[in-house]
Parts: structure tokens; sequence; C-alpha cells
């Protein structure tokens, strides 16, 4: 089997984007900058309050290898959809990506899971998710030999709310862990780490992670403090390999051992849609990792990926993030 740089696991979902203003979120008592999980009804009553909106497949972990093979790498994917239209449509999307997908779709009920997504004037966005068929991905969509071939395995923290799915990561990671590879999780969102703490710490300092990432946010909460550079100090030493901490403008921290570097940000012109950042940054990161670059370098190519994203409506890259002339500075192929 052809080896890939990731493997990434996650809730395949289709995002549906609207533009709205602040009233609009205090109206439907969305919480702004955060995820909340959702059951159909609500997502039915939110879908037709939403104003004009853009549909594309999204979720965490399909948005991060779908960047990576845009930065030039090659990746795989698992994650469920229902055999309906929008599992469909995210199929074909990440299929057309030349990401592997074999993950096998979910025949009737429920539905394939759909985010609706508020983008606000200050390009926050805040997220009501309905996981739908995401639920039903269990040990039984683990495919071995593609986690034997993958270089690194990486996995959405999302995935701690689908009861089977934590079952289905405890199988993938063990079998990477076997084969020497490495496993890599984000946090997602710091109400996440709010309802998963425990778990999440016992993730890496039982050293089933390797590599994390987290928004400064996460970290915070991660270990309950108002503290960074305590939060980083421990997050370094509860990390197996390399902890990676973005701070939006201000680039982000790369903690590996007793190291610390701090990368600055790249600049952005306009920002439209914050969607995707921390998923495409991974990918940057991960792209350099994977293709043997410097933790310094990597962290740059994944800030290049994230300012490039924010800077569009949607999570997905719209044209080659090879070819943008940030990545190919980076990379010395200018």
């Amino acid at each position: 089997m052809a080896e890939y740089d990731v493997l990434t696991i996650g809730n395949a979902i289709v995002d549906v984007i609207s533009r709205e203003d602040d009233g609009f979120l205090e109206r439907e008592t969305i919480q702004k900058g955060g995820m909340t999980l959702i059951d159909a009804e609500r997502a039915e009553q939110l879908y037709a309050a939403m104003g004009p909106g853009v549909e594309t497949s999204g979720g965490s972990a399909g948005n991060t290898i779908a960047g990576l093979v845009s930065l030039g790498g090659s990746g795989a994917y698992f994650g469920k959809v229902a055999d309906d239209q929008l599992g469909a449509i995210f199929t074909h999307d990440i299929r057309s990506l030349g990401v592997r997908y074999e993950t096998k779709p979910l025949e009737g009920q429920p539905p394939t899971a759909r985010c609706m997504v508020i983008v606000t004037p200050d390009g926050e966005r805040s997220m009501s998710t309905y996981l739908g068929a995401c639920v039903e991905l269990g040990p039984e969509d683990i495919d071995e030999e593609i986690v034997k071939a993958a270089k690194v395995t990486y996995f959405e923290g999302y995935l701690w709310d689908p009861p089977r799915a934590k079952e289905a990561i405890v199988k993938a990671a063990g079998i990477a862990k076997a084969n020497g590879r490495a496993v890599a999780m984000t946090l997602s969102d710091s109400f996440c780490v709010h309802r998963y703490r425990a778990e999440f710490l016992d993730l890496l300092r039982s050293g089933t992670v390797g590599i994390v990432f987290a928004n400064e946010s996460e970290a915070l909460a991660l270990y309950e403090t108002e503290d960074f550079d305590a939060a980083c100090a421990q997050l370094a030493r509860d990390t197996p390999q390399i902890a990676v901490v973005t701070r939006s403008e201000k680039g982000c921290v790369v903690l590996e051992g007793d190291r610390r570097v701090d990368v600055p940000g790249e600049g952005v012109d306009e920002l439209v849609d914050t969607t995707g950042a921390g998923d495409l940054f991974a990918a940057g990161f991960l792209r350099g990792y994977t293709a043997g670059l410097d933790r310094e370098t990597s962290a740059r190519l994944g800030n290049a990926a994230a300012s490039h994203i924010i800077q569009q409506i949607g999570p997905r890259p719209q044209t080659p993030l090879a070819d943008l002339p940030a990545v190919k500075a980076i990379l010395g192929t200018a």
C-alpha cells in the first residue's frame, strides 16, 4: 500500500455558512465563538432562520486533510456519512481532492451531519452542529492497513462527543503506535476541553497521543488557568513529543521538551471568516513535519495556511496552497 503523510479521523460534516449580525446570535441564543451540539429539530429550525448561505464540505479533520493535500502532501480520511444527498456531496468533495476515503456510508437514519456556521462582521464564527451519522463511526470503520501506511494519524477532539468514536480512536492509535507511527490530536474547542479535560490529559500523559494542537483558550482551559506561560510549561511536560499552541495574529508557540519557540504570525489584508483557521494551521504544520522540516519552518507553514484561509469564506482552500507566494517562500520554491 502507498504511504500517506497523514490520516485524519473526524466528524464528516457539511457546513452551511451564513453571514449574520450579533443580534442574530442573541435572538437564536447561540454561543458566540463556540461550538454547540444540537438535535435534528433545532437544526431544521436554525436552518430556516438563517439568511442565504454557502454549503461546503467541512468537519475539522476533513478541513485539515484538504489543506494538507493542497500543500502537496498525501492523505487519507476516516469519517461517517449517511447514504444520502449530503453524504454524496461530502464523499465527492473529499475524493476529488485526491484524499483516500473509503469509510462505508450509513444506510438509513440518522442523516449526514451538518453544521450551521454563523459568521459575524468581526469574522468570528459560531457553530451549531447536528452530528447525525457521525455518531455511528466505530472501531469497524478503522482500516488497519491505511493506519499502518500513514506517517501520522491525527484526530479531532470533537470525536469525544460521539461515544463509539472513542473506541475507534483507541484502536487506530494502538495500530499506529505498534507500527512506529505518530499519533496527533487537536483539542478542537475550549468548550470541548471543559467537557473532557481529564480524558484529554490522560491521552497525553499515557503517551497515547504524542503531538497535540491547541489554541490559546484551549490550552488555558486544559489547565484551568489564566496564566498562558504556566499552561505552556505544563503542556510541554505532559506532551510526549510536540505541542503547538496557536495565538491568532500573534502566531504560535512550539513546545518540544525543554525547548520553546515563539513564531510570529503572517499578515492578513482582510479578516473575512475565521472558520478553519486552526484546521489549516495543523495542515501546514503536519505538512512540514512529515516532510522533515524543522519545527519553526513547519510552524511558519501552518501560519501561512491559516492566514490564507481566514481571508475567504469557508474552511477549504479554493486555490492550491502550494502555489501561494508565502508558501513558496517558506518552502524555498519561489
